[in-house]
């Protein structure tokens, strides 16, 4: 694999795992220093681990709900590697409740982590970025940010603040020549759904089926264009919500 990703250094939150995993993989593979974060330890180790085998990584054990600790990882990260010119946004929060029993603890968690968090790292990401000139942000959204999804009124609410987000860092960092994008995933299957699917078999069959590929998207195929957005192949893009999504978003356009 082209190492055209050398000399450059990427953040990855949410790294442990799942859409994380992947990208911080391939962000190795193709030659980048990459860091890492996630809430559990032994999880985040064994990823580090798999990454190691492929390219340089580092990992912290992070809350990225403590924006002194979170910021300034970021900070020491690009420090001590000489910047930082890629950073994702990936870390997530989720509660499936109806909304007359979702608590209003479980709102203000997947906000401060899908929304505030994300916040938090691209201010701190672009400060750096600005000053050096140069730089890519791409923040993980949903499809669930586009169509209300039930039961998940905080995850959608928070995902849609994060996409309008992404858009206004856009404007304010384009002078800069710092980009800022957000990848919008659909069903993607991750450990986690994999459980799920395995549990609910027939649910999962009626949910992929209202997928116009009639599949669930695989970690791997999401990294793909998380990095594709990262690198210097997306030079003129910034400000956009890329849904990769096996084209459930399209359903939007098209007559019921």
């Amino acid at each position: 694999m082209s190492k055209d990703l050398a000399g450059k250094v990427a953040i990855v939150t949410g790294g442990s795992d799942g859409i994380g995993l992947a990208t911080a993989k391939l962000l190795a593979s193709r030659g980048a220093t990459v860091a890492i974060c996630a809430r559990r330890p032994d999880k985040l180790e064994e990823a580090r681990a798999e990454i190691a085998q492929l390219g340089t990584v580092e990992a912290k054990v992070m809350d990225v709900t403590d924006e002194a600790g979170f910021s300034g990882w970021i900070e020491d990260v690009a420090a001590r590697h000489g910047g930082l010119h890629m950073m994702v946004n990936n870390a997530m929060s989720v509660h499936y409740a109806p909304l007359t029993k979702l608590t209003t603890e479980h709102w203000r968690k997947d906000f401060a982590v899908n929304a505030e968090a994300a916040f938090v790292g691209t201010r701190t990401a672009m400060k750096i970025m600005m000053a050096a000139g140069k730089g890519s942000i791409v923040n993980i959204s949903s499809t669930t940010g586009i169509r209300a999804a039930p039961y998940m009124a905080s995850y959608s609410a928070s995902k849609a603040a994060l996409t309008h987000f992404t858009a206004c860092a856009a404007m304010e960092g384009g002078p800069a020549n710092v980009r800022v994008n957000a990848i919008v995933p659909g069903q993607v299957m991750t450990a986690a759904t994999e459980d799920w699917a395995s549990k609910a078999p027939e649910t999962a069959a009626k949910t992929a089926g209202a997928i116009p590929m009639m599949r669930g998207g695989q970690p791997e195929e999401l990294a793909e264009a998380i990095v594709f957005l990262l690198s210097d192949a997306a030079s003129y893009i910034t400000g956009v919500a890329l849904p990769v999504d096996g084209g459930k978003a399209a359903q939007l356009y098209l007559p019921s």
